[in-house]
Formats: structure tokens, sequence, C-alpha cells
């Protein structure tokens, strides 16, 4: 899945700084995945075409296997998407 739009907790610092916590997605059997992110490894600013957006590396346990994925946030529509999955 590339670029799956999915549901995110995060918080937002005092420094305005967004740390995601949890997602939630449909997997491919069509049932809620629910997924606690346990490391936020690391956080880049994107600009494309003109859209500012925040990339987040993350570290969580799926299903008893551990997994990176990227999150992204979209500044603009306040909306986030798994980017990727990184392994």
């Amino acid at each position: 899945m590339k670029n799956c739009p999915v549901d995110v907790i995060s918080v937002c610092n005092a420094d305005g700084t967004i740390q995601p916590l949890r997602l939630r997605m449909e997997d491919e059997a069509h049932q809620l995945l629910r997924i606690d992110i346990d490391e936020v490894i690391s956080m880049k600013k994107i600009q494309y075409v003109g859209i500012e957006a925040q990339v987040f590396l993350c570290r969580a346990t799926v299903r008893g296997k551990e997994s990176l994925f990227e999150l992204k946030y979209t500044i603009r529509t306040h909306s986030w998407c798994l980017a990727r999955k990184v392994y």
C-alpha cells in the first residue's frame, strides 16, 4: 500500500511539533487494524509542488513483527497517509 489515507492520533507539543502516537487503517481483508507507534525515528519537512508536508519514519510492532513505515502529514489539508512501508 502506498499513499493510503489513515486515521492518526497525534500529540502537538508546546513548541508546535507534531508526534504521531497511533494509527488506524483498513487491511487487505477490510478489517480495521490499530497500530501503536513504538518510536518516531526521524521527521523531515518536505515541499512538493508548493504543498508543505512532514514525513515521519516510524517503528511499530504489527501482528508480532517489527515494521518501519513512513507517515506523511499534509499541513494544508490536515490529512495523514501511509506513504510507504520500509520494513
